[in-house]
């Protein structure tokens, strides 16, 4: 059974949680979403599922749950985009961070994937030429095969 660790959390009431400035745990501000919606461990793989609008303001927030997911040494870690809906140059170069965290022994960033990135995802990823660096699939599972 995987284990999962939620980034936004249901309150009382059932609803999520938003970040609120102030907010002492988050480090995101704007009354926004949690950008990291998850982080699954499994098999020796990392899952990090993002949402929303991924840029300026929550970088920071993005930036810590990868490197965190980095700092354990996963074989593969897979980036989850499905549910983001942008994605800036800031995200982008936090990305770019992250992958330069997985190497391999032999200096490989196959380590590293994205999956799942929607139309305006892949198209921010195509007009800055990441799509050329990264490894990109269209599911997570696909991403989690092909790193086997």
């Amino acid at each position: 059974m995987p284990a999962r660790v939620a980034g936004a959390s249901a309150s009382k009431e059932g609803r999520k949680n938003l970040t609120d400035a102030g907010a002492p745990d988050t480090g995101v501000s704007g009354g926004r979403e949690s950008a990291v919606t998850g982080v699954d461990r499994r098999d020796g793989a990392v899952v990090v599922s993002l949402a929303g609008e991924l840029d300026l303001y929550n970088a920071e927030e993005v930036r810590s749950a990868l490197l965190d997911a980095c700092a354990g040494e996963p074989q593969v870690l897979v980036v989850d985009l499905e549910e983001v809906r942008f994605i800036d140059s800031t995200a982008l170069g936090v990305l770019i961070e992250a992958r330069s965290k997985v190497v391999a022994p032999d200096g490989s960033t196959q380590r590293f994937r994205l999956a799942a990135p929607g139309l305006e995802t892949r198209r921010a990823l195509e007009v800055s030429g990441l799509d050329r660096h990264f490894l990109v699939h269209d599911t997570v599972a696909e991403a989690l095969e092909a790193a086997r």
